[in-house]
């Protein structure tokens, strides 16, 4: 079995501050630590779940968080970001078994974390086929496209309840909840047992397990924080400037979605 496992940051138990996320701060060592363990704890229970190859992309901010010393002796990780539109799911390919998904969090415009957003700053709110879609909306759609089923995500509420909604089947372990600037949060050795136990559970039960719903098309919509990156955005081809903080663009294929946005 080959497993795919896309770590996030800020769904993290215990994460409440973006000082605790940012390389240059203080805080950032603990909650990197944190972070660390709880990809570890969904390797193990990948293990116990009989898969044999796993694949760790650190999808957080630089590319550049795992405590690589931390990891078992034979999963491969992927850091940095190369531009490919896969992004946060770069190096996952056709012949996984299954996507995971770790320390994930809701969609900017929601209140389920204090640190809810969608790729950026820049983005106010996303919407594909008329549904708010977070970050693990596009990736697990990327997953889908490829083929693979995503059968596992932890993080806050918010993206939990969200990614039951979109893949039927899929096992979620939230970590903490969100109330304005403050979370309330699971221990961090109570999220890696969970985690550990959510994704032998989730592996061991393949058949159940489902990808996100693929469209024949494929209507997406960027409010942006500001008129600038609307403006500046508005320059890409067959992009419908619609409002002054607001694009709009339709694609046939899930690949130019991605392309699109990795540029806008």
């Amino acid at each position: 079995m080959k497993v795919f496992i896309s770590a996030d940051m800020e769904g993290t138990a215990g994460i409440t501050t973006w000082s605790e996320t940012e390389r240059e701060t203080a805080d950032y060592p603990q909650f990197q630590a944190l972070m660390t363990a709880e990809v570890l704890a969904a390797c193990e229970g990948a293990r116990a779940a009989g898969a044999r190859e796993i694949i760790i992309k650190d999808a957080h901010s630089s590319g550049r968080n795992l405590l690589l010393e931390g990891l078992p002796d034979d999963v491969r990780i992927v850091r940095n970001w190369s531009g490919h539109p896969h992004s946060m799911m770069f190096g996952l390919t056709e012949d996984c078994d299954a996507a995971i998904y770790t320390g994930y969090h809701d969609a900017a415009g929601t209140d389920s974390n204090p640190l809810a957003h969608s790729f950026n700053g820049r983005i106010m709110r996303l919407t594909i086929n008329g549904a708010l879609a977070s970050e693990f909306t596009v990736n697990a759609t990327t997953a889908a496209s490829l083929g693979v089923p995503s059968v596992f995500l932890s993080g806050d509420a918010g993206i939990c309840a969200a990614a039951a909604d979109l893949v039927p089947g899929i096992v979620t372990t939230p970590v903490s909840e969100g109330f304005g600037p403050a979370t309330r949060s699971i221990s961090p050795l109570a999220s890696r047992a969970a985690i550990r136990s959510g994704v032998e559970q989730a592996l061991r039960d393949l058949p159940a397990r489902s990808a996100a719903p693929l469209s024949g098309s494929w209507e997406v919509e960027v409010e942006y924080s500001t008129p600038v990156d609307a403006y500046r955005g508005s320059f890409y081809p067959q992009v419908e400037y619609v409002a002054p903080r607001k694009l709009t663009f339709v694609r046939d294929d899930w690949f130019d979605v991605l392309r699109a946005l990795r540029f806008l």
